[in-house]
């Protein structure tokens, strides 16, 4: 069906004779260019939705304004519309749909076989060779991260066969300890078979059994005194160790996809976490352009079917983790499922490691679109809209920034960050260690970190600031006051930057330190980006510095020091992990899994460690 007016779209004609079947409909522009694809259960009613009187949204407006024609496709499902709509949008990629602009391939990992010595490489493209491929993995950097652990670990060769069957003498490989030098029969083929056996077991998930494993062959090669090959087992417990610390590990074979989105103005953030075998391989950001959605949830809705559906050779994972809920999640399981012919679950309500996994993808996408927007908006540009926002006479030059950090008031330290126009100026970045005052009082270490530093400026020391920020409320605006006042400290403008009721990022409220009026800022203005991104920067510095001191401070600890553990605990404890220093960095939720050691004790090693 097809309708269209030279000067006027006559929407009630055209709504008169749509059909309330499901499908597909196409909106064209005066010049016959595609403006927008969408699907609905029931056209007439969804076509009428943009054409009421009122609630509608600017960009709705902006498009029905453009509207010369509007072409509908019938058919026999609602999912069946879905993918229609994603291929058409795939095709003629229209300015009102959201937009994604990643179409490529996904690498793995793989490791031949049929042969004495496989071979273990990266691949993108057909699976046509015969052995064992792992993946998908986000991008190329997390194959080469992962082969190069992979190579130090178990050292399985990734030369090129035709290299490899060359070879009269080692390579520098070998030479370096990442490779075992199997070109010219350094390594039986049993022992070879062993490590890529163990490499499969890593790259399947099975981490536990492999470190199982490892730990028994590390006792028997001790018990025969054969201490060189005993060490080469606890290098490699330590290193999994260390992999496995880092990452949510899920008991069994998840694949999952964990996607959370964020939206700031007309920015758009997709943050997909790629889980594969119970294990973290990697994510990706995705900026999709212009879309008529709202909110979070309306974005996934739309980013979701685009980003499976309208890619070629997309692999589709058993399930989607979303950070938002979605009216439609049991449309678009039956249209993934559809394609990729098995069950495909959409949860949104998680717990445990997966509300972990959820709770990273969503700091990932807040994190990378305020980075995003910061990157678009030139510094100075951002420079001169404080200006404008703060109603000063002159665009400032240099702001700088302090915050606190601090275990339960142990280990206090004070950041100051430094940006000029050109952004962050980190030779200008100080750090205080507070001491003298009363365990978790942030108002006295304020006090004690401005005191120290424009002791120093006063002194000539370097440079004032023009203006100075404090991440705090009044009170901490109050004390910054009284000390820059004490010190005869005259020029600085003092801004307090408090979160706000919601504590949400885009929702902060500055207290002008001179009236102590309160400023608003739009979430979109680039005077708070700028903000936003000084105050996260000495939060990061302060946090840096806090794990810093607490690393150097339980350096000096031992396990015997720690109350409840005796020679087996001990005993477990090293084997499990390797050494002392991997005990110590290990969470709460890697001690627990020790052999002997509760949930009650992991705390407690943990806390001890770590002074909270």
């Amino acid at each position: 069906m097809t309708h269209a007016s030279a000067d006027l779209f006559d929407h009630s004609r055209f709504l008169a004779n749509t059909t309330q079947q499901p499908g597909i409909y196409q909106m064209f522009g005066g010049d016959g260019e595609i403006l927008y694809v969408g699907k609905a259960k029931n056209l007439k009613a969804r076509l009428a939705s943009y054409f009421r009187k009122t609630g509608l949204t600017p960009k709705t407006q902006a498009l029905v304004s453009r509207i010369a024609r509007i072409e509908v496709t019938v058919t026999a499902s609602e999912t069946e519309a879905l993918i229609l709509e994603q291929n058409l949008i795939k095709s003629n990629r229209p300015p009102y749909n959201i937009l994604l602009r990643d179409d490529k391939s996904y690498p793995y990992i793989f490791i031949s076989s049929g042969e004495d010595y496989p071979r273990i490489s990266f691949h993108r493209g057909a699976k046509k060779k015969r052995g064992d491929y792992f993946g998908p993995f986000p991008n190329v950097g997390a194959v080469k991260e992962s082969l190069h652990f992979l190579q130090k670990t178990f050292r399985v060769r990734q030369c090129e066969d035709s290299v490899f069957k060359n070879r009269t003498r080692p390579c520098l490989q070998y030479q370096i300890k990442r490779c075992t030098a199997p070109c010219v029969e350094f390594i039986s083929p049993a022992d070879y078979k062993t490590d890529v056996y163990h490499t499969s077991l890593f790259l399947t998930g099975n981490a536990d059994k492999l470190l199982g494993e490892l730990a028994d062959k590390m006792d028997v090669a001790a018990q025969q005194l054969a201490f060189e090959k005993a060490a080469a087992y606890r290098d490699q417990i330590t290193a999994l160790r260390t992999v496995q610390s880092q990452q949510v590990i899920e008991e069994g074979n998840g694949d999952i996809d964990v996607i959370a989105a964020e939206m700031r103005a007309a920015a758009i953030c997709v943050h997909v976490l790629f889980i594969r075998q119970g294990r973290i391989l990697g994510s990706r950001s995705f900026y999709p352009s212009a879309t008529l959605a709202e909110t979070p949830a309306e974005i996934l809705a739309e980013f979701i079917p685009q980003f499976y559906l309208a890619s070629s050779g997309r692999e589709i994972p058993r399930e989607l983790i979303v950070s938002n809920q979605l009216e439609e999640s049991e449309l678009l399981s039956a249209a993934l499922q559809q394609s990729v012919g098995r069950q495909v679950l959409i949860n949104h309500q998680v717990r445990s490691h997966r509300a972990q996994w959820l709770q990273m993808a969503a700091t990932a996408a807040q994190q990378n679109l305020i980075a995003h927007i910061n990157n678009k908006k030139n510094s100075l540009d951002r420079f001169i809209a404080l200006q404008e926002a703060l109603n000063l006479d002159e665009t400032p030059q240099r702001l700088e920034c302090f915050d606190i950090s601090h275990s339960s008031g142990e280990l206090t330290v004070a950041s100051c960050v430094v940006f000029d126009t050109n952004g962050p100026l980190k030779s200008d970045y100080r750090r205080f260690n507070i001491d003298g005052i009363t365990p978790g009082d942030d108002y006295a270490a304020m006090e004690q970190a401005l005191t120290r530093r424009y002791t120093r400026l006063q002194n000539g020391e370097g440079k004032l600031p023009d203006i100075l920020l404090i991440d705090g409320g009044k009170g901490q605006l109050g004390k910054a006051i009284e000390v820059l006042a004490e010190l005869g400290v005259q020029g600085v403008q003092l801004i307090g930057v408090a979160k706000g009721t919601t504590r949400k990022a885009g929702f902060e409220t500055l207290f002008d330190g001179e009236t102590g009026a309160e400023i608003v800022l739009p979430g979109d203005s680039p005077a708070l980006h700028l903000i936003q991104h000084i105050r996260d920067e000495s939060h990061r510095f302060a946090i840096t510095g806090h794990k810093q001191r607490r690393d150097k401070k339980r350096k000096t600890s031992t396990l015997e020091d720690v109350p409840g553990i005796g020679a087996n605990r001990r005993r477990e404890l090293l084997r499990h992990f390797g050494g002392l220093q991997e005990v110590q960095n290990a969470s709460i939720n890697d001690l627990a899994r020790v052999n002997g050691i509760s949930q009650r004790l992991a705390e407690e090693i943990y806390a001890f460690f770590h002074n909270d």
